[in-house]
């Protein structure tokens, strides 16, 4: 994944790192903006022409239905809600590592 760019790039090296790394404002937690953010990544590693869909001969094996930045951030925004098992509103170390849910 050369062609990637990013926070995402860098190696990480156990929870601890990946929270830093997630904690732009160092508070010891993850908030949704932090997260979408962060995993934002490979989205924006695939949309080649930089229009913000990725259409299918962007998206892996050259097939399938565009998909926008919206919809993509929704989706994480949702996978967010399903790992913040405790309903704060944040992600602590022990729910951004956990099996998702």
């Amino acid at each position: 994944m050369a062609t990637l760019a990013g926070p995402a790039t860098a190696q990480l090296r156990g929870t601890p790192d990946y929270l830093a790394r997630m904690d732009r404002d160092g508070d010891g937690r993850v908030s949704l903006d932090e997260y979408v953010d962060w995993m934002s990544y490979a989205f924006d590693g695939m949309d080649r022409n930089r229009d913000g869909v990725l259409t299918a001969d962007e998206l892996p094996g050259g097939r399938g239905k565009p998909v926008t930045r919206v919809q993509h951030r929704a989706r994480l925004a949702e996978r967010f809600r399903k790992q913040d098992a405790n309903h704060d509103g944040w992600l602590d170390a022990k729910e951004l590592t956990a099996p998702p849910r």
